[in-house]
């Protein structure tokens, strides 16, 4: 196929359509009618030989084909994005940019008041929506080009994203300020002996605080699990029981709640805090702006971007 007989707007279409998954929302995104992208997608089928986009009632589902186009015409039609617009300028105080940022519960309470509050003076029309990162695949809608940013403990995206480190932090027990816990501390026995709210964060690393624990040998009295840590400190606040979260979700917990914290008397490794980004969105001025602002608000010194690994 000679590239003089493909039109650049039928891939535009095609991407969109991959990204939104609905003729409707595709029309929407680039401006243009219904019948508009029903028919750059005819065109585009007859010209692959090739279905592309099954109607499904889920929407339009991608063939194996259009699968494996997805992300070449993707990350070509960003470069194109980007070399076009190399000299474009951001202007945070004048946009009106609607960001989505991939975080989960423990990150919605540490970063968002003071990111908000950041984005008060210096960009007051940017708006933020978060996505759970447990409850997502974080993978593929930052492929897609469906989320800016992820931040958080997220091992599964080590491999093909651009990240960079905000932080370390330790793993403490938590537990109501009042508790008897408080006076003493916490030993290994004490562990073993008190009632555990366990926390299943799903698509993040926090999962190791469970493994390590059982690699030490140490069978915690589980009361109760619950599958984000939203729930924690209302829980503990009005029980005996005690978890093991990271120290930064402690410092955010205590002073509402009322609740302490003491060393866990198990050795956990540091949770590694990062925020990533995918390569289409690399250069593409809105998001190293917003990059910018999470290093500046929450990076410790030795922070340093890591490429993608292959």
């Amino acid at each position: 196929m000679n590239l003089k007989d493909v039109d650049l707007n039928l891939l535009v279409v095609f991407n969109e359509l991959h990204k939104h998954g609905r003729v409707s929302s595709a029309a929407q995104s680039l401006g243009i009618s219904q019948p508009g992208v029903s028919n750059a997608l005819n065109r585009l089928r007859k010209l692959l030989g090739d279905e592309l986009f099954l109607r499904t009632s889920r929407g339009m589902v991608p063939t194996p084909y259009a699968e494996s186009l997805a992300q070449p015409i993707g990350d070509a039609l960003a470069a194109l994005h980007g070399t076009l617009n190399a000299r474009a300028r951001f202007d945070p105080a004048r946009s009106e940019r609607a960001f989505v940022i991939g975080v989960n519960d423990v990150g919605e309470t540490y970063f968002l008041p003071r990111l908000m509050r950041a984005l008060d003076g210096a960009a007051p029309g940017v708006t933020i929506r978060t996505v759970r990162t447990t409850s997502i695949d974080v993978r593929d809608e930052m492929e897609r080009g469906r989320m800016d940013l992820a931040m958080g403990f997220l091992p599964g995206l080590q491999s093909g994203f651009f990240q960079r480190k905000l932080f370390s932090q330790p793993y403490v027990c938590i537990f109501r300020r009042d508790h008897p816990l408080a006076r003493s501390g916490v030993s290994a026995r004490q562990f073993r002996a008190a009632e555990h709210v366990a926390i299943v964060s799903e698509g993040t690393g926090h999962g190791v605080v469970d493994e390590v624990i059982a690699q030490a040998g140490i069978e915690r009295r589980l009361r109760l699990t619950v599958p984000h840590f939203i729930a924690v400190g209302p829980v503990l606040q009005a029980t005996d029981m005690i978890a093991v979260v990271p120290q930064r979700f402690a410092d955010c917990a205590c002073g509402p709640f009322g609740l302490a914290t003491a060393p866990c008397p198990v050795k956990i490794p540091e949770s590694v805090i990062n925020v990533f980004w995918h390569a289409r969105n690399h250069r593409e001025p809105a998001n190293q702006w917003l990059r910018q602002v999470v290093v500046e608000q929450f990076a410790d010194q030795d922070g340093r971007v890591s490429l993608p690994a292959a």
